[in-house]
């Protein structure tokens, strides 16, 4: 059994990536940042600001940033400073401080 008796598939449409370079993305600039943070402000989006606060301060993924418990950076009340984390992919524990401004960002929304 030969494959001679096959019909020849052609795509209807060039692959997305066809003559593009890929690769990772450049990293965000400060000035980035805090354009961001200025609108998220100016809508009054409260979790998005403080989940991206959060994100910056901590450099997990996603998938470790969504599930955080509230206990693991919320304490007697307050907010940690220190936070530990164990991420799921690699299983190593990640240690980061939470600066002020998203110590200010998750009291407001939490």
């Amino acid at each position: 059994m030969g494959n001679e008796n096959l019909p020849a598939v052609r795509p209807t449409k060039p692959a997305w990536n066809r003559g593009r370079i890929i690769g990772q993305k450049r990293p965000l600039l400060p000035r980035h940042v805090w354009a961001i943070r200025v609108r998220l402000e100016i809508a009054a989006k409260i979790r998005d600001l403080a989940l991206f606060n959060l994100a910056i301060d901590s450099k997990l993924r996603g998938c470790d940033l969504v599930c955080l418990k509230v206990a693991d950076v919320l304490s007697a009340g307050s907010i940690k400073e220190r936070v530990s984390v164990v991420q799921q992919k690699t299983r190593q524990p990640v240690r980061f401080e939470i600066t002020e401004g998203t110590r200010r960002s998750l009291m407001a929304w939490l």
